[in-house]
C-alpha cells in the first residue's frame, strides 16, 4: 500500500473513531471521562504510530469531535481537553515509532 493510500485509509479510521468516541461521550447516561480519554489517548496514539508523520493531523482528526459535539450541542467547554488528550496520544505514538526507528521509511519518496 502505497503512503499516500494508507493516510486515507488511517485518516478515515480516525474519523470514524474519533466521531464514535464523541458521540459515546455525549450520550445522556455516559458519565465516565476516564474511559472516554483512554480510547482518545489509545486511538491517536495507534494512528500516529501507524501513521509515522503528522501527530497534529491525527489528534485532531481524532479528538477534536469531542469538543466539536460538545461544545455546540451542550456548551461545555471542558471537553476542549480531549484535543489535548488526543495530542498527547498523537505525540506519544509517533515519538516510540521514531525512537525505534520507524521514521526511516516514512521519508520523502516512499
Amino acid at each position: 500500500m502505497t503512503a499516500g493510500r494508507r493516510e486515507i485509509v488511517l485518516a478515515a479510521a480516525a474519523v470514524a473513531a474519533g466521531l464514535a468516541i464523541a458521540l459515546l461521550d455525549s450520550r445522556p447516561g455516559w458519565d465516565d471521562a476516564g474511559i472516554t480519554a483512554v480510547l482518545l489517548f489509545a486511538t491517536a496514539f495507534s494512528v500516529a504510530a501507524v501513521a509515522r508523520r503528522r501527530p497534529w493531523l491525527w489528534a485532531l482528526l481524532v479528538g477534536g469531535w469531542t469538543p466539536l459535539l460538545e461544545v455546540t450541542t451542550m456548551g461545555a467547554a471542558g471537553s476542549l481537553i480531549a484535543l489535548v488528550i488526543a495530542a498527547l496520544g498523537a505525540g506519544a505514538g509517533y515519538g516510540l515509532t521514531r525512537l525505534a526507528g520507524g521514521g526511516r521509511s516514512a521519508s520523502v519518496g516512499s
